[in-house]
């Protein structure tokens, strides 16, 4: 397994600064988030964003924030979607090849909404047509269930609606803060086929109730009550192999200087992952041994 970090652990910290203090830190592969992508390429090129990895030895391998695209409908579905089809223009200019799509809360951002069997039926199909799309710019999707999401709150139904959706392209996204908080067991994980796992996140959480808990209370991973060790020893079992991410999303971490949460970040990576924790691209390896990375080359 390779550890990686999502620049959302680093939110506040200036793009352009991000991929220096992952190399400080010890880092070879960052997660992007979309958004802060976005901001950064107001009046400057992918290219430009693309060098600054490169410059450090940090490769793109995946990037988050995508949703939307699942239970929109009418005038808000092809905002969403032309959306997406613009992100993936930029993945596939920045050859990262995971987007991970979060699984709806609601249409249009409501709360009080109720699914039916057709919503499911409709949200099976929309994941079946993004990873269509995703796979012919050479990106898989990885779709990540929330504890919040009245259609997908659980591993066992992100693997359902991956299975029903009918495209190859389509894996899960396990986050260990939604697998932890919502209604998903250790027990899911066994038997799946290593390749239906797309990508992982991991975080920990303490001191607070599983139904209470929000993003802002994501700890360095170790430090408390998520296990993860049974998640990682599950994972290895069914053969994944593939990233694991760092994915942070507290204010409180945002304050202290980037440098020193990648550093922390690293450290607790470490000690989670143990024997499993292989290295990546070394820094200053350069675009050639980040596209054999990427190829699963040396």
């Amino acid at each position: 397994m390779r550890a990686c970090i999502s620049q959302v652990s680093t939110l506040m910290n200036p793009f352009e600064a991000d991929a220096s203090a992952y190399r400080n830190g010890g880092w070879s592969a960052v997660e992007l988030w979309l958004t802060k992508l976005e901001t950064f390429l107001e009046g400057r090129t992918v290219a430009e964003a693309a060098g600054l990895f490169e410059s450090s030895g940090i490769v793109p391998v995946a990037a988050a924030g995508q949703g939307g695209l699942l239970l929109s409908r009418d005038a808000g579905r092809p905002i969403h979607w032309d959306h997406f089809r613009r992100r993936l223009d930029l993945l596939a200019e920045l050859k990262t090849p995971t987007l991970i799509l979060a699984a709806d809360a609601a249409p249009g951002g409501g709360t009080s909404w109720t699914p039916g069997a057709d919503d499911l039926a409709r949200a099976a199909v929309a994941l079946g047509e993004a990873a269509e799309l995703a796979g012919s710019m050479g990106v898989r999707i990885a779709l990540e269930f929330q504890k919040t999401s009245p259609i997908c709150a659980c591993l066992e139904t992100a693997v359902a609606m991956v299975a029903q959706c009918g495209s190859p392209n389509a894996g899960v996204c396990l986050d260990a803060f939604h697998f932890q908080t919502g209604p998903s067991k250790l027990e899911d994980l066994d038997g799946l086929p290593a390749e239906l796992i797309a990508w992982v996140q991991v975080c920990d959480l303490t001191g607070v109730a599983r139904e209470l808990a929000g993003d802002a209370d994501r700890i360095l991973p170790g430090d408390g009550e998520i296990p993860l060790l049974a998640i990682l020893d599950r994972l290895e079992a069914i053969g994944y192999d593939g990233p694991v991410s760092l994915e942070l999303l507290n204010p409180h971490l945002w304050r202290i200087p980037a440098d020193r949460v990648a550093d922390m970040g690293r450290q607790a990576m470490s000690r989670v992952l143990g024997r499993r924790d292989t290295p990546g691209t070394p820094a200053g390896q350069g675009q050639a041994g980040a596209d054999a990375d990427r190829e699963g080359g040396p």
